[in-house]
């Protein structure tokens, strides 16, 4: 592990920066679930990993047939926009059933999937579940309140809620969106991001744009500045020894907190989910170095580990 600050990291000034890049709903999750799958062979979580791809392809084909629901108006959209506030804010918007059918056919498309008897009770419950206790869960899950989550179901609930929040944010219109007054924010549904992006190829060469760990929208924040606290000194880049650098692991000293940083001129394949669960280890590395994440992993359950 190395805390060395790599030549060229500094981002260079740039003329008009692209600030938002919402997902692309015809292929957001399945590019993900390649990417799991990539990243399965060899790897110690070689069976995880490949879970995980068969849970991102089933939130795809949910995806692709999700029903029409209600979005912000433009109205709405403009008075966001002028007060710093995201639109599908979690904590206020209103949620459709829709994302609970759409758990359901989660569920039966990962039927075949469940091979641990903690898993399989997990999704009876929820299968059998009523609409208070989903919408419960669902509220502590977007919380960050784990422990009111069992953690063999927390991976379907991020899942739906994950389906539900990219279908709003690709329907909607990029240049609706302002920054918000906590630029660690996703700047469309509120939720913290899950990991940073160094993009490559055109006007974003080079530029860092956070990814939102629910709705899979990237806004650009500059780099070698902490993503939690906005300081500028005092930070450090931790590596795994052996990797080829990919992803790191950005330190502030000042608020002592990380969140992964992942570069496409190292791998151009990387994505945020799936890259950020298969380095667990890198957050064994932070924990031991007395860094807590600023950003979560909506599959990752902390008290599973």
């Amino acid at each position: 592990m190395n805390a060395i600050l790599q030549p060229g990291e500094i981002e260079a000034p740039k003329g008009d920066i692209p600030f938002i890049r919402l997902p692309e709903r015809r292929d957001v999750f399945a590019q993900r679930a390649r990417r799991f799958d990539e990243l399965a062979d060899g790897h110690a979580l070689a069976d995880y990993l490949r879970f995980m791809s068969k849970l991102a392809r089933a939130q795809q084909v949910v995806l692709d047939g999700f029903p029409l629901v209600p979005l912000p108006t433009a109205e709405q959209l403009a008075s966001s926009a002028r007060y710093g506030l995201p639109p599908l804010d979690v904590q206020t918007w209103g949620r459709d059933w829709a994302w609970r059918a759409g758990l359901q056919e989660i569920l039966a498309l990962m039927e075949d999937e469940l091979l641990v008897p903690r898993t399989v009770q997990a999704v009876e419950n929820l299968v059998s579940a009523g609409a208070t206790e989903l919408e419960f869960t669902a509220e502590a899950v977007l919380a960050g309140a784990y422990s009111a989550v069992p953690p063999e179901a927390l991976p379907f609930i991020a899942a739906a809620l994950q389906v539900y929040w990219t279908y709003m944010a690709a329907s909607l219109d990029g240049q609706a969106f302002a920054r918000l007054e906590k630029p660690n924010l996703c700047p469309v549904c509120g939720s913290p991001p899950v990991a940073s992006l160094v993009r490559i190829g055109g006007a974003e060469q080079g530029l860092r744009y956070l990814s939102c760990s629910l709705c899979s929208t990237q806004w650009h924040m500059v780099r070698i500045k902490c993503s939690n606290c906005k300081s500028t000194g005092d930070i450090g880049y931790y590596a795994q020894d052996g990797s080829n650098g990919a992803v790191k692991a950005e330190g502030c000293g000042s608020c002592n907190t990380y969140l992964k940083i992942m570069y496409m001129d190292k791998d151009a394949q990387v994505e945020p989910v799936a890259d950020d669960l298969a380095t667990l280890s890198l957050d064994l590395l932070m924990d031991d170095a007395g860094k807590a994440r600023s950003g979560p992993n909506l599959f990752f359950h902390p008290g599973s580990v």
